[in-house]
């Protein structure tokens, strides 16, 4: 909202929440993360695709009954209508209500923050993308890792030829709470290829970890091999995913090799987010269970140990760190600094004719079409004896 003269409004945007209600894990980190900065001021939801459930999930966080909805395409058309209504929504649902959900509130005027991955099928991905673009609307997703200090570090790092030319890029993600099978929310639809889509851990923890692979490296894949398992004596969806990489070759370097490890059957593993990096010059190592700390080693030297805040962290660090070095920040910051960036780029965009600063960093639209279309060429390679496989974007 701009007032007379030049004066912005500076109060916290207003948010709505699809899914999240009762009972959902996500709902309640991105309703953290969104308070963290004092950006955002929650004031209408759509909570769950039950009625009663909504009403009641809207009545515990204390949201105004009429705002509390028990459809997203109610709360869309309500709050477009609104003079207060809200200036951005947040959807996390299971991935095949993103779609809907997503282009309900693009074609309100509203803008989307959406867990990732961004759909369930590449078709819906690529209009969906198609829409933000034409809409004016930004479209933020929440791959959260990328929000991490020494991510941004790593990435500066990168970008800065302190590795020079990179060679070789390995990104694993494992855990270890879907063993066996398991009864719950949380892993109903994510098991459920009607609600999830074609991956499992594929597409539920590897897009994580290639989504962070890209962000850091600034690489373009040129072609996959994967071999996609689901061990689980009924599983339909892979829980279990070795991925071989090719990335576009940089100037005359040799062009640099991946691997991408992504298991949810891992004894020992609770959230083994992990990512090393080598070039020419050097090799970085970051893990996030660690997320403070960032190995270097220059080739030939002694491996150096850079923390959040601490020597030796730069300005891309620098300005995503809260709070003094020793004192750890890690999941809930890293998802409140996606929210921080999205909030600093709806406010440039609350003056007409504004312009997202160039430091204001996130995943998009884009990053999301790219990350369905890595599921989706992960699942036509191991269908065909891990066949070499280029991503159709």
């Amino acid at each position: 909202m701009v007032n007379s003269g030049n004066f912005v409004e500076r109060g916290p945007i207003r948010l709505g929440m699809v899914g999240g209600g009762q009972g959902a894990f996500i709902g309640g980190v991105h309703r953290m993360a969104a308070r963290l900065d004092g950006e955002f001021q929650l004031v209408a939801g759509a909570l769950s695709s039950d009625p009663t459930r909504a009403k009641l999930s809207g009545a515990e966080l204390g949201l105004d009954p009429e705002r509390s909805y028990t459809s997203y395409a109610e709360m869309a058309k309500a709050e477009a209508a609104r003079a207060d209504g809200i200036e951005a929504v947040a959807i996390v649902t299971p991935n095949h209500m993103h779609y809907p959900a997503a282009k309900a509130f693009l074609d309100a005027g509203i803008h989307v923050i959406c867990d990732k991955p961004l759909t369930s099928r590449l078709e819906d991905a690529k209009k969906l993308a198609a829409q933000a673009h034409s809409s004016g609307k930004l479209f933020v997703l929440t791959h959260n890792y990328t929000g991490y200090p020494m991510v941004r570090q790593a990435r500066e790092m990168i970008a800065d030829g302190m590795l020079g030319d990179l060679r070789v890029v390995q990104a694993q993600y494992a855990q270890d709470w879907m063993t066996e099978a398991v009864e719950s929310k949380q892993a109903a639809w994510r098991t459920d290829p009607k609600q999830s889509g074609a991956g499992g851990a594929t597409g539920d923890i590897g897009t994580h970890a290639y989504n962070l692979a890209r962000f850091v490296t600034g690489l373009e894949l040129d072609v996959l091999s994967a071999d996609l398992s689901a061990f689980v004596d009924g599983r339909v969806l892979d829980d279990n995913a070795h991925i071989m990489l090719r990335f576009k070759p940089v100037g005359d370097a040799p062009a640099a090799r991946g691997m991408l490890w992504a298991s949810q059957v891992a004894p020992g593993n609770e959230n083994g987010l992990t990512l090393r990096i080598y070039g020419t010059k050097g090799g970085l190592e970051w893990a996030q269970e660690h997320p403070n700390q960032l190995w270097y080693t220059p080739f030939g030297q002694e491996k150096r140990l850079i923390s959040r805040g601490g020597p030796g962290a730069g300005a891309a660090a620098g300005r995503v760190t809260r709070i003094p070095s020793g004192h750890p920040e890690g999941y809930l910051e890293g998802f409140a600094t996606i929210y921080a960036e999205a909030a600093r780029a709806f406010r440039a965009l609350r003056t007409p004719g504004g312009v997202v600063p160039p430091e204001v960093v996130y995943p998009s639209v884009d990053d999301g079409v790219e990350g369905v279309a890595f599921v989706e060429a992960c699942v036509k390679s191991s269908s065909e004896n891990a066949a070499w496989t280029a991503l159709d974007l």
